[in-house]
Parts: structure tokens; C-alpha cells; sequence
């Protein structure tokens, strides 16, 4: 009994002192996406995501950045990595970069748009404010899935009224000096350009939201 007494008080103690620390620390945004936003074939300070991270600081905005992003993830795979990253960062804004892989193996459209939907929903229940980043594809597979492919992002940003990066890869794609040997990925200067794909969506996001989630 009174092991199990000392182990309830150590437990409350525990507690005061862990939800403090908690309750300080900055807001986040977690960025759920695949090789694009990994940073592939460059160092980690090249990425837009590690550019994103000094603009906030730059401008004031007092947000810390997770990326749990990963090449050749899916939506899929991210629909099963989400929970988890949820719970442990607690983001006050999750931006969804994912879907370009689905797109290249040819995933039937209505798993894409079920995975995205599943993800925002999930990222909603945990209270994060949710930015979709469109994708477009290669007509490898024909334009009517070309076509049904690239307005899922619309679609679903039109349902769920969450912000949308209409294309991720704008000013990026078509240019060849902007993208790496491979054909795929992006070169590490053309990080700066999707970093300002992403940037007046995010910003807007942060105006909207209360005073003192941004410093």
C-alpha cells in the first residue's frame, strides 16, 4: 500500500512538473510529406523545409518546424505515420505534402483522395489547422487519370475548407535546370522557389490564427 502510495505522488509530481513544460514551448508546424520535402540528394540545411525554419524565425513567428517527411512515402504511408507524429508533436498546423508517388505507380484515384481525407480529418480531431499541397503528375498513364489525379487536391480542399498550395512544384517542374540528374527531384537551388509556393499559404495561416501562437 504505501509503495503504491509513494508511486501515485511521484506520478502527480511527475505530471506538475511535465504539462508546464509542454504548455511553454513554441507552436509547431509538422510537415508530412515525401522526398520532396526530405531534403533528397541535398544537406538538410538546403531543404525549403530548413529555409521555412529560419523565415519564421526571421519574421517573428515563434514556431518550431517538424519534418516527418520521407522519401518514397505515400499517402498511404503517411496515413500510418500521422497518429503517431500527432500525438507527439502536437502541431498547431500540419502541411500535407504527399500523393506524388501515389500519382507515379499509378494508385487508383480514390484511395489517393481517401488517404488525404483521412489525414486531414485526423490532423483536424487533434486540433491542428491543416495546409494541403497540390500535386500534379507526369500523363504517363493517360490525361483522364492525369486530370482526375490533380483535382483531388482542389476537391478536397473545397470539402474540408483547409488552404491549398495549388501546386507544390510551380515554377520548378518544367524547368530542367531546376531539377536533379534523376529526373525527379529537385535541385537544391530550386528550393528557395518552393519554399515561396509554400510561403504566402502558410503566412496567411498564421495571420488567421491567435496573437499569441505567433511571437
Amino acid at each position: 500500500m504505501r509503495r503504491a502510495l509513494l508511486a501515485a505522488v511521484a506520478l502527480l509530481l511527475l505530471t506538475s512538473v511535465v504539462q508546464p513544460a509542454a504548455a511553454d514551448r513554441n507552436p509547431t508546424v509538422l510537415i508530412l510529406g515525401d522526398s520532396l520535402s526530405a531534403g533528397y540528394g541535398m544537406s538538410e540545411q538546403e531543404s525549403w523545409v530548413s529555409l521555412l525554419r529560419d523565415r519564421l524565425a526571421t519574421r517573428g513567428y515563434g514556431y518550431e518546424v517538424v519534418n516527418a517527411s520521407l522519401s518514397g512515402d505515400t499517402t498511404g504511408g503517411g496515413l500510418k505515420r500521422l497518429p503517431r507524429a500527432l500525438a507527439l508533436h502536437r502541431p498547431a498546423i500540419v502541411i500535407i505534402e504527399l500523393g506524388g508517388n501515389d500519382g507515379l505507380r499509378g494508385t487508383p484515384i480514390k484511395v489517393v483522395r481517401s488517404n488525404l481525407a483521412k489525414m486531414i480529418e485526423l490532423s483536424r480531431d487533434a486540433g491542428a489547422e491543416v495546409i494541403l499541397a497540390g500535386m500534379q503528375i507526369p500523363t504517363n498513364y493517360g490525361s483522364r487519370y492525369t486530370q482526375a489525379f490533380t483535382a483531388v487536391y482542389p476537391g478536397l480542399a473545397r470539402q474540408y475548407r483547409v488552404e491549398l498550395i495549388e501546386f507544390f512544384m510551380a515554377r520548378v517542374a518544367l524547368d530542367l535546370s531546376l531539377i536533379q540528374a534523376d529526373g525527379i527531384h529537385p535541385t537544391a537551388e530550386a528550393q528557395p522557389l518552393l519554399l515561396d509556393n509554400v510561403w504566402p499559404v502558410l503566412e496567411k495561416k498564421l495571420r488567421k490564427l491567435p496573437k499569441t501562437a505567433a511571437r
